[in-house]
């Protein structure tokens, strides 16, 4: 049976172009891959951040009050509680009335005496108001607001929960801080410097209460926290994930660096929006009650892990753009790369003939995962503590480029120190031989 194929007139077999249907498939799905990955990793990122917060302050009880616990400091905060505090003890405790009643014979008897009764009133007023004061800027205090937050961050999570026990309540729609330890502690200071009339007034349990917000949609934000809480603490290792991923996957790594960077700033932006939104949104829900004069500093304090980290983000993405664009097959990325490497690697080149050309040769076989085990490095020096900032962040890219540098010095030691070794002679057959 004669082969099928044709030929030409002149007997030659004409060269047919073979197309492999599959060459292009497995890139163009990686593409399509990195595409889906880096897609889902932006969208999920500023709500991974918002939901890694409150899963690590508002269920960790000591991350909760190394947070808040700078606010016993603030003017604003000690002048809202010494306030709520006086004015709970001063409306239970009628000085004037008292004064009245004790001086009551000797006042019908020396009708002037009467004058005195005003002044001494605001007197032990002003005594009542400055020994709260004391008492709320004293170091006993600063003990008793670590205990009081802890447990009123175990109520808060109990009140997410659907328990309102504890500290934090709710009553109708206001969740409510109970203050009744602060009040029954200042009184103990009054009745100790000799203000015995302070120790047997009741005090109202409405006037033990600051309202921290109206928190109308609580029920709602229980469904949202008992779905989410669960995922909140791994959906920020997702997204770091889906973007390594479509960093490995993407065929031009440098430009999908640059663009992964972009996303990144964009989120760390969006985050800062949502931030500044939510602060308005909490001051002016906060304006009428107990605490309006001190809930931006509450605010910013509670919420400053995130702003941190929003800041961090963002240089995080600047960098990535840069290191994009410095790695890329771009005219200036490259110009600038060849003269920085070819700088460094010249160090190295005179450094050759020293004990770091040894160090270097094995340097330039292994320089690439060493540079990989750098990179590593530099993720544990910004996480470690997990305390996130824009100055960790800066030290541990200083780290970085301070080891590679050091690696690239290396590798020129090393390729220099294997050109100059001599070579081994070569052995010539003897003549005649063969």
């Amino acid at each position: 049976m004669s082969d099928p194929i044709a030929t030409t007139p002149g007997g030659r077999t004409p060269t047919v172009p073979v197309e492999a249907p599959t060459a292009g498939r497995p890139s163009r799905g990686r593409s399509i891959a990195a595409v889906v990955c880096v897609v889902l990793a932006a969208l999920l990122m500023t709500p991974a951040a918002v939901a890694y917060w409150g899963q690590r302050t508002l269920n960790d009880s000591q991350r909760y009050v190394n947070t808040v616990g700078p606010l016993v400091n603030s003017p604003q905060v000690q002048d809202v509680l010494a306030t709520k505090v006086t004015g709970a003890i001063q409306q239970q405790v009628d000085i004037e009335a008292i004064l009245n009643d004790v001086f009551a014979g000797v006042i019908t008897d020396r009708p002037r005496l009467q004058r005195l009764v005003g002044p001494l009133s605001a007197a032990i007023n002003g005594l009542i108001d400055r020994q709260v004061r004391e008492f709320i800027a004293s170091d006993a205090f600063a003990e008793l607001w670590t205990a009081a937050n802890t447990r009123a961050q175990q109520s808060l999570h109990r009140l997410l929960t659907g328990d309102e026990s504890g500290a934090v309540s709710l009553q109708g729609d206001q969740v409510v801080l109970d203050v009744s330890e602060v009040i029954d502690r200042v009184k103990q200071r009054l009745v100790d410097r000799g203000l015995t009339i302070v120790e047997k007034v009741p005090i109202p349990d409405t006037d033990k209460q600051i309202v921290l917000m109206e928190a109308p949609q609580l029920k709602q934000l229980r469904t949202i926290y008992a779905f989410a809480n669960p995922l909140a603490q791994w959906l920020i290792v997702v997204v770091a994930a889906l973007y390594l991923a479509a960093l490995l996957l993407a065929r031009r790594r440098p430009r999908m660096t640059v663009i992964i960077g972009a996303l990144v700033a964009a989120n760390a932006l969006l985050v800062a929006l949502a931030l500044s939104v939510g602060r308005q949104l909490f001051v002016d829900q906060l304006a009428g009650t107990d605490f309006g004069p001190a809930s931006r500093i509450f605010y910013d304090t509670l919420l400053s892990y995130l702003d941190r980290g929003w800041q961090v983000f963002l240089w995080l993405g600047l960098i990535l753009v840069v290191v994009g664009w410095f790695a890329g097959p771009n005219r200036s990325g490259t110009a600038v790369r060849t003269a920085v490497t070819g700088g460094l690697e010249g160090i190295g080149q005179a450094l050759a003939d020293t004990p770091v050309g040894g160090a270097g040769a094995w340097t330039a076989t292994n320089a690439r995962w060493l540079r990989v085990v750098i990179g590593a490095l530099g993720v544990v020096v910004l996480l470690w503590g997990n305390d996130v900032s824009p100055s960790r962040l800066f030290w541990s890219l200083a780290l970085v480029i301070l080891l590679l540098a050091l690696v690239q010095v290396l590798v020129g030691a090393g390729r220099e120190s294997a050109t100059s070794r001599p070579a081994p002679p070569t052995q010539t057959a003897p003549a005649g031989t063969g």
